[in-house]
């Protein structure tokens, strides 16, 4: 079960701040499921004891004896439905959009970053992604390079149908809807290559539009994006190279 939270499209294996954000609010979440499961397995099990532990028909015919268990159970059942059914999920929901709407800021484009973010624009296509430099013109298909340790605001938009621009490891997914422009902030802690997908229905070839995400030393990145449109695009990193050839034989 654990080596199911580890993998190129886990959320639960964050490479960024955005993702491991994301992955704290999960783990709460999770936590906080699984002890409300835990008690009320635990106070149905209390009852139904309690239930076995009565006198069956005499104990219904006590409470017709004493007209005020009657009161005193509507009383309880008054409680329980204004606790279990009211309160309790105004609380936990509460609790959670103060305690995930932090997660959320990550996301988003707010000044303050230790280096200017880099900006990148994304384009979905049917079925395929046309990533663009603006500061220097460099393009890609089904590839976005980024220099890790430095943030990336991700500017996306759709030719088409509405797609979903995703990174799982880096940050959360947005969106990319035709006539609009969203953006998304993307950091990676270190170098390395990372998967992206497209998360909305798209069309018959959605299965088929998965993209390489490549963290590059900030060195290596600013070599590559200040190059020449032409050797900029040849030769791939290696781990891209192998990243596209696993993709291929899916």
């Amino acid at each position: 079960m654990l080596g199911g939270c580890r993998g190129p499209l886990s959320v639960l294996d964050p490479a960024g701040p955005s993702a491991g954000a994301i992955a704290q609010v999960w783990w709460w979440m999770f936590g906080v499921a699984v002890a409300v499961l835990v008690l009320m397995v635990v106070l149905g099990a209390l009852a139904m004891r309690g239930r076995r532990g009565g006198q069956g028909e005499d104990a219904g015919a006590d409470a017709h004896r004493f007209p005020g268990d009657g009161a005193r159970q509507r009383r309880i059942a008054r409680r329980c439905l204004i606790g279990g059914g009211l309160l309790l999920p105004g609380v936990a929901i509460t609790a959670l959009l103060v305690f995930g709407s932090p997660a959320g800021f990550h996301q988003l484009p707010w000044p303050g970053a230790a280096a200017a973010p880099l900006r990148v624009e994304v384009t979905g296509h049917q079925w395929w992604w046309e990533v663009h430099y603006p500061d220097t013109g460099q393009r890609l298909r089904n590839e976005l390079r980024l220099p890790a340790g430095r943030a990336v605001d991700v500017h996306t938009r759709s030719a088409d149908v509405i797609h979903g621009f995703w990174v799982p490891r880096l940050g959360g997914k947005l969106d990319a809807v035709p006539g609009r422009t969203l953006v998304v902030r993307l950091q990676a802690d270190r170098p390395g290559t990372y998967r992206g997908v497209c998360a909305e229905f798209c069309g018959a070839g959605h299965a088929h539009m998965p993209m390489v995400v490549q963290a590059m030393p900030a060195e290596d990145f600013d070599a590559w994006l200040n190059a020449s449109p032409a050797a900029a695009r040849t030769p791939r990193p290696p781990a891209v190279a192998a990243a596209f050839a696993q993709e291929a034989g899916r």
